[in-house]
């Protein structure tokens, strides 16, 4: 999940201007929203990855004294997993599933407005690597390969070794895969081809947890979290800037300050449907 800060940098300059292309499209991107959010997004996902770095790594006496049955039952059959290969194999559809929006860009509809698209991906990403980096740095859990009398001490007592909440190699795959479907879906509403997008965009997060568990990196909860906030963020990052007038929906936010007297109490947020 770390090469996510650098991908997410040079999205940011490339696709800058970019925002204004909405004649003809189904969203709507501003840079006076999208641009904060984005920062946001990524200064947050610094912040996080900061946390998990600082994590104090077990002493040997915490190792030693793990035992797979104070792991709760639904995880604990995959406590003590470990496998190179499994490991090694994640990072193929992993990396290959951020390419999945750019293939989209072989899509005439959509490759006529991909500076917008390249925005809300990159803010779609940002989104996804503030929730798993403010989450995995402030919990501590033991990856499932720390039960496994086959992993080297010195592995186990790394601070990366409590890094298993939650899969972060699953929910970015998620969120690229779910956004590019979502991104043909809203382009192509006429074409037979969108189911098949969308089992490809639910397949390859789905190998990719399956490999992350074989490989003793997270147990079975932290997979499942991770796909649903992946998927989450792919399609809902889009699904806000819809336009009104093609979706029949505004999801349109507005702040409105409360007043007590002459001065400001607050301020409630609320959704114009």
């Amino acid at each position: 999940m770390k090469p996510i800060i650098s991908i997410l940098i040079i999205f940011t300059i490339i696709t800058g201007p970019a925002t204004a292309q909405e004649n003809n499209s189904p969203y709507r991107t501003k840079l006076s929203v999208d641009g904060p959010v984005i920062i946001a997004g990524m200064g947050l996902s610094a912040y996080g990855l900061s946390l998990m770095m600082d994590k104090d790594g077990f002493t040997e006496d915490e190792v030693l004294a793990l035992d797979k049955n104070d792991v709760n039952k639904f995880d604990r059959f995959s406590a003590g997993y470990h496998s190179e290969s499994a490991k090694k194999a994640s990072d193929f559809p992993f990396y290959g599933s951020f390419a999945m929006p750019f293939a989209m860009m072989l899509n005439d509809n959509v490759r006529s407005k991909a500076g917008q698209v390249l925005v809300l991906y990159v803010e779609t990403m940002a989104v996804t690597g503030t929730l798993f980096t403010l989450a995995n740095g402030n919990t501590e859990r033991a990856r499932p390969l720390v039960y496994s009398d086959e992993v080297e001490l010195g592995e186990k007592t790394e601070s990366n070794a409590q890094n298993s909440f939650y899969a972060g190699h699953t929910a970015a795959t998620a969120a690229a895969t779910f956004f590019a479907a979502k991104i043909f879906h809203d382009f192509n509403p006429e074409s037979n081809a969108r189911p098949y997008v969308w089992a490809a965009a639910a397949a390859i997060p789905a190998s990719v947890g399956y490999l992350r568990l074989k490989a003793g990196k997270h147990f079975l909860s932290d997979n499942i979290l991770g796909y649903t906030l992946g998927a989450a963020a792919g399609i809902v990052i889009p699904q806000l800037h819809k336009k009104t007038n093609l979706t029949g929906i505004s999801l349109t936010p507005s702040v409105i300050p409360t007043f007590n007297g002459a001065a400001a109490q607050g301020a409630n947020l609320s959704y114009t449907f």
